[in-house]
């Protein structure tokens, strides 16, 4: 009797242990905290490496010039990151941004004037560009949980098929003299500063209220974590993977949309070659590419980061060639020092 009074003792402690640990020391949220700070050392060095290299890397008109060419693909950084914590990945991201834009404006754009046909009015383009990104993320979405496809499989050939009908449509020519409405919010400023940026600033803004606030962003990183576990608690896992997958590809659009407007056309090859920055920002900025972590700061940090190395880059007048090859080093650089300062954040 003894013995069993002892044995049933300690795990009564070690029950009652566990909380008062994580109120007070903090447990995994500080922690997490601490990965999505990892960069900001990074992001400074930068900033002072930069005002070394060019005393112009500081100015107001740069740093606007910089935020705004990033804006849009940062949208795409945005929708992969939530696509990743559930522990899937859309590699079509990049040719809906093309696509999206580029049948909108092959319908408004008159015949003649920009390779367009000309059968719908210039006010239609923005809700047919949100529109066909919807329609990308349904076939992505049916296709993956529906028919229970491969992700990586379904989106690669989505990536294909899109960019080859993107071609088609445009002949493989740039679609110009687009309307009004598809050139505003890549050329509209709001208080002084590009509507893109503010745009791209408070999307992210809601996502990291969604993400750390709702139930609905506690529910991706669940089902990110273990799906099974997360059908057995309740949560209706494909009603969220549907909505993470349709708003991504929605999200893709409207950065095509973004992009053509400061642009002022939509060229065939639009798009072509962002997955890899995008899947590069999200990895060093703390997105798991097995699901359940990370957090819209960080893919934000991981994009910015990118973006101020290559107008460091520039401005230092390094020839164009080696840009590509230098950022591939400074991202597995950047990777493994994000690894080292913010623990395990990529397995």
């Amino acid at each position: 009797m003894p013995e069993t009074v002892l044995t049933d003792t300690p795990p009564a402690e070690d029950t009652e242990a566990p909380p008062p640990r994580t109120r007070l020391l903090g447990g995994r949220i500080p922690l997490a905290r601490l990965r999505d700070l990892a960069l900001v050392p990074a992001i400074v060095v930068i900033a002072v490496v930069g005002q070394i290299v060019s005393p112009v890397f500081l100015q107001p008109d740069n740093l606007v010039n910089v935020l705004q060419t990033m804006s849009e693909i940062a949208l795409l950084v945005l929708a992969q990151t939530m696509i990743l914590i559930v522990k899937k990945m859309d590699l079509s991201l990049e040719s809906t941004m093309g696509l999206a834009p580029g049948v909108a404006a092959w319908l408004v754009v008159p015949v003649g004037a920009g390779h367009g046909l000309g059968i719908l009015p210039g006010a239609w383009a923005v809700p047919v560009t949100l529109a066909v990104g919807a329609l990308v993320g349904v076939v992505n979405a049916l296709l993956i949980i529906r028919f229970g496809l491969n992700g990586f499989i379904v989106t690669l050939g989505m990536l294909i098929v899109l960019r080859g009908v993107l071609t088609g449509v445009s002949g493989g020519q740039t679609f110009f003299q687009l309307p009004p409405s598809m050139l505003y919010l890549g050329t509209a400023q709001w208080l002084g500063v590009p509507a893109s940026i503010w745009i791209c600033l408070a999307l992210f803004a809601v996502a990291v209220f969604v993400l750390g606030w709702t139930s609905f962003g506690r529910s991706l990183y669940a089902i990110g974590g273990n799906v099974d576990a997360s059908k057995a608690a309740g949560i209706r896992t494909d009603r969220v993977l549907w909505i993470v997958i349709v708003v991504g590809s929605v999200l893709a659009a409207l950065a095509g949309l973004l992009l053509s407007g400061r642009l002022a056309s939509v060229a065939a090859a639009q798009g072509d070659g962002y997955i890899f920055t995008v899947f590069a920002a999200a990895v060093i900025g703390g997105i798991s590419l097995n699901g359940g972590r990370g957090s819209m700061f960080g893919a934000f940090s991981g994009i910015l980061l990118l973006f101020m190395i290559q107008n460091v880059l520039t401005l230092a007048g390094v020839p164009a060639q080696w840009i590509g090859a230098l950022n591939g080093l400074i991202i597995l650089v950047a990777l493994i020092l994000s690894r080292i300062t913010g623990g395990k954040a990529q397995e």
